[in-house]
């Protein structure tokens, strides 16, 4: 059919150059339908970035083909999406849900190319045979990746399920989940003692680092750390993919330790890792803890914009456990800042400001020499800030300190943009 109608090549360059000019749009689109339709693909904020540079690359390929009329034996291998069938290979998630995944991606890119098709409102049998071409090359593409991704699935699966560290991962996951475990026996296992004070670590490379040495970086990362508070043995550290781990630091009868000499051992190695830590938490039980708080620390951190380098959950911890909605998190700080959630630079003095001196005991005197202002400054900052937000800054005092507490650790994700 295609070679009757030489013009249904054209008018299918056309639809995938209009459709090319939404294409941030089209992929947004189809990652939020992916994410709504198979639960399997969230919960993971660095996973949910892959699965958005993944869509964001086939889709461009796709309209790439169709615009310039590539022959699918010339589309090379994609290397995000191959990296995305990684991850969700160490991750155990299940291979049903990543051909899933190109199943529905695949009906929502054509929905996008066949409303753009149908605007341009092309005769009869011009629309037959574009229709048909934009089918079979569309299905054609999307066989050949599927099979790709599937081998790259399968393989990692296969060496992740054979390596040493998946056997200690499972070791770790069934005393996570609460399971019955013997003490002895899981030491053993382990090489790390259960039964002392721990400080749980979750350290990560942002998004599509480079792989192949990312868990010698992070395992570096982790022996520093411990080195630098003076553990009395080695911690344990437990890949979770080829750029995320999870790692617990042995602390002995030591129920604290110096977050200054923490911070300064992280800022002194490998400028592209992220840590979060937890409190430190005594036995079994403080294993898990400690773990689940680093975890929620992680969850704001990858939410801040822009993010920091070193979180501990003593510091943002009633953030951190609102991070689970942050839509609702943000509808509630415009409503407690008002106004003052603003982007931009003034707004961003007053609420330093105001922070500090609800931080200070609402001193003046102190709010002025610890931002080296004059104490008429602060009293006018102060006073604007009142302005702003329509009511005195020591009313809702607790919400107030919570808000800005909040927009201090997540900036740009919570705040309005200034107007234009």
């Amino acid at each position: 059919m295609a070679a009757e109608y030489p013009e249904a090549a054209k008018q299918l360059s056309v639809v995938a150059e209009s459709v090319g000019a939404h294409l941030s749009d089209v992929s947004r689109d189809i990652g939020e339908q992916l994410l709504t339709e198979i639960p399997e693909l969230r919960g993971d904020g660095t996973v949910i970035k892959i699965l958005e540079a993944s869509v964001a690359e086939n889709v461009a390929t796709l309209l790439h083909i169709f615009e310039n009329d590539i022959p699918l034996d010339n589309v090379e291998r994609l290397p995000v999406a191959s990296e995305y069938a990684r991850r969700l290979a160490q991750r155990n998630v299940p291979l049903s849900a990543l051909i899933r995944s190109y199943r529905i991606g695949h009906w929502r890119f054509l929905q996008w190319c066949l409303d753009e098709f149908n605007r341009q409102g092309a005769d009869e049998s011009l629309a037959a045979a574009t229709n048909w071409r934009m089918l079979s090359l569309s299905f054609g593409y999307i066989d050949r990746v599927t099979e790709h991704v599937i081998d790259v699935y399968q393989l990692e699966r296969d060496h992740w399920l054979l390596s040493r560290t998946a056997v200690r991962a499972a070791r770790v996951r069934d005393i996570l989940a609460g399971k019955d475990v013997d003490l002895d026996w899981a030491e053993s296992a382990l090489g790390y003692r259960i039964r002392q004070y721990h400080l749980g670590l979750v350290s990560w490379l942002p998004p599509l680092a480079e792989a192949g040495a990312g868990l010698a970086r992070l395992d570096r990362m982790t022996t520093v750390i411990a080195e630098a508070l003076g553990c009395p043995a080695r911690p344990l550290f437990v890949p979770r993919d080829e750029a995320l781990s999870w790692a617990w630091l042995p602390c002995g009868s030591h129920h604290d330790v110096s977050w200054e000499q923490l911070s300064d051992a992280i800022d002194s190695t490998d400028p592209s890792v992220h840590v979060c830590v937890g409190n430190v938490e005594p036995g079994i039980g403080g294993f898990r803890s400690t773990h689940h708080q680093a975890l929620r620390t992680q969850e704001l951190a990858t939410l801040a914009s822009p993010g920091t380098r070193f979180t501990e959950y003593s510091r943002v911890a009633p953030i951190a456990l609102m991070c689970a909605n942050v839509e609702d998190m943000r509808a509630w700080v415009w409503e407690v800042l008002g106004p003052l959630a603003v982007d931009d630079e003034n707004c961003a003095r007053l609420r330093e400001t105001v922070q500090i001196f609800l931080d200070t005991g609402c001193s003046y005197t102190a709010t002025a020499g610890a931002q080296i202002l004059h104490k008429n400054t602060v009293h006018y900052r102060i006073r604007k800030a009142e302005e702003i937000m329509g009511h005195p800054v020591q009313e809702r005092r607790i919400d107030l300190e919570v808000a800005l507490l909040a927009v201090q650790y997540l900036g740009l994700t919570l705040l309005r943009s200034a107007p234009a």
